[in-house]
């Protein structure tokens, strides 16, 4: 269980990736808190995520490279075990904040069991598996963090200043994802794992995505706009430009050979972009209103 191959398959540095989500909560939370903070971002960060990715690998025994690990190492069944631990961690500082945020925790965990378990294995449906991926990773993750960061419960769900803004990160993730699986076709394949981009082939995840990609930009603007936020629109702009140019530089060479480079490195360069891209703003975000609302 301790081996070193079972903490590289952790990937806890890929939960950097996945930080955007948790600052945009945080920019909208009205009763922030250092010690919910740090239990929270934890929670998520640094045990319920790593669980995850563990468990996936666990079930898909990758050869080939997999987000964040170019060269994954075998699997072994004490990764298995890792997981869980780590997941039983989650939800220890769970219940640290609330008995609803443990809950949370634990139903994203069964989400996540759910789409890689060879049982169910949502992960090989394109349409339901690109959906709960959508769902989970953005506005049920960014009621999650809100809720934790502020102590309240499952009523977050029936706030719209909590849905729409985490409607906005599902959207941004719906573009995202298939992104993510562009460079897995050959080893999706022979699992029989028939993903969104499997099933749109390589150029046809580049327009679905960039449509996607138009639809989230639009929305996120047009929230800006609503809370009066100019300056925010700005910002959002610089941010996800690295990304969106890399975007669109990345699918002119697909076109002209995918096998060439609908890779690995590609897709993680458009990761990390994308990623460092909104974590400065979010950050940004966050400490603007921050200082908006301290004024008020």
């Amino acid at each position: 269980m301790f081996k070193l191959s079972n903490w590289k398959l952790l990937r806890i540095s890929f939960s950097f990736y996945l930080l955007p989500v948790f600052l945009f909560a945080l920019a909208h939370s009205p009763n922030l808190d250092g010690f919910r903070l740090l239990i929270v971002f934890l929670a998520l960060h640094l045990f319920l995520y790593p669980s995850s990715n563990a468990y996936n690998s666990f079930f898909d025994k990758d050869e080939l490279s997999i987000a964040g690990i170019k060269h994954p190492p075998k699997v072994t069944p004490g990764l298995l075990y890792l997981s869980f631990i780590f997941l039983f961690t989650a939800l220890v500082l769970g219940v640290w904040i609330n008995l609803a945020f443990a809950g949370m925790v634990l139903l994203y965990a069964l989400v996540s069991m759910a789409y890689s378990h060879p049982a169910i294995r949502l992960k090989k449906y394109p349409f339901i598996g690109w959906i709960t991926a959508g769902f989970f990773q953005g506005l049920f993750t960014f009621a999650m963090a809100y809720a934790g960061l502020n102590g309240f419960g499952w009523n977050v769900f029936e706030k719209p200043h909590v849905l729409i803004p985490g409607l906005l990160t599902s959207l941004m993730i719906l573009g995202n994802y298939p992104l993510t699986q562009v460079y897995q076709h050959e080893e999706d394949g022979r699992r029989g794992d028939r993903t969104m981009s499997l099933y749109l082939g390589y150029t046809g995840t580049f327009v679905f995505s960039s449509i996607w990609f138009l639809i989230a930009g639009a929305g996120f603007i047009y929230y800006f706009l609503g809370q009066s936020q100019i300056w925010a629109v700005w910002a959002f702009l610089a941010g996800v430009a690295p990304a969106i140019l890399f975007f669109y530089t990345w699918f002119y060479f697909v076109r002209q050979n995918a096998e060439k480079y609908a890779t690995y490195p590609w897709a993680m360069w458009m990761i990390r972009l994308s990623a460092l891209g909104l974590n400065v703003f979010f950050a940004y975000y966050f400490l603007e209103r921050t200082q908006v609302l301290q004024v008020i």
